[in-house]
């Protein structure tokens, strides 16, 4: 029996030395991004193949077992981030990530934002409703009121930032300092950042 354990893990399909280090690294970052380990090692190597995945050839190639690639799969499809296939002449259910990476980055953040951002922006409109009964109140509202504005603006930024296709988006993104020029320049011109430092010096 000893033998014929060692020959079948003889025969599980080798991760390419490449391939394994990011699978490694992915299983590592995955509970600092709030899933395990092997949640993260399963969409590594979704992420990487060059074509639809199988249970059973996850199972094989990360030795894991068949319960906890299906519950890891489970897992990515809730987060959207692995999608289901059906191969021609094959009853199987086969697994892959979206093609373009920009897709699978606007995935992740819009499951983030529904499960984190939006929850704290509901409990920030309650609490801005209600009516201050002491200074120290109208102070933290005050300051909660600045938070809600600042993730509401960023929000709608994203909410328009994905209605840009992926190159365009990328191109965006490549403008990050000429855009803060062009700001630069307009607060010069218009005296607004010297406003901010004459406030921030006093």
């Amino acid at each position: 029996m000893p033998h014929s354990r060692s020959a079948a893990a003889d025969q599980r399909p080798q991760l390419p030395e490449l391939h394994r280090q990011f699978v490694d690294h992915f299983g590592e970052m995955g509970s600092r991004w709030g899933i395990n380990r092997t949640v993260g090692q399963i969409y590594a190597l979704l992420f990487l193949s060059q074509r639809p995945l199988n249970a059973e050839e996850i199972s094989e190639t990360l030795a894991f077992s068949r319960s906890n690639v299906s519950m890891g799969l489970k897992e990515l499809q809730a987060w959207r981030l692995v999608q289901l296939r059906h191969l021609p002449g094959d009853r199987r259910e086969y697994f892959e990530t979206p093609g373009e990476v920009w897709d699978i980055f606007r995935v992740l953040a819009e499951e983030r934002r529904r499960r984190e951002i939006e929850p704290t922006l509901s409990m920030l409109r309650n609490a801005l409703l209600q009516e201050p009964a002491t200074e120290e109140e109208r102070h933290a509202q005050q300051r909660m009121r600045e938070m809600h504005e600042l993730i509401d603006r960023l929000v709608r930024w994203f909410d328009d930032v994905q209605r840009l296709s992926p190159d365009t988006a990328m191109r965006l993104m490549g403008m990050g300092a000429a855009v803060t020029r062009v700001l630069d320049l307009k607060d010069r011109l218009t005296g607004g950042g010297r406003g901010r430092k004459d406030g921030e010096a006093g």
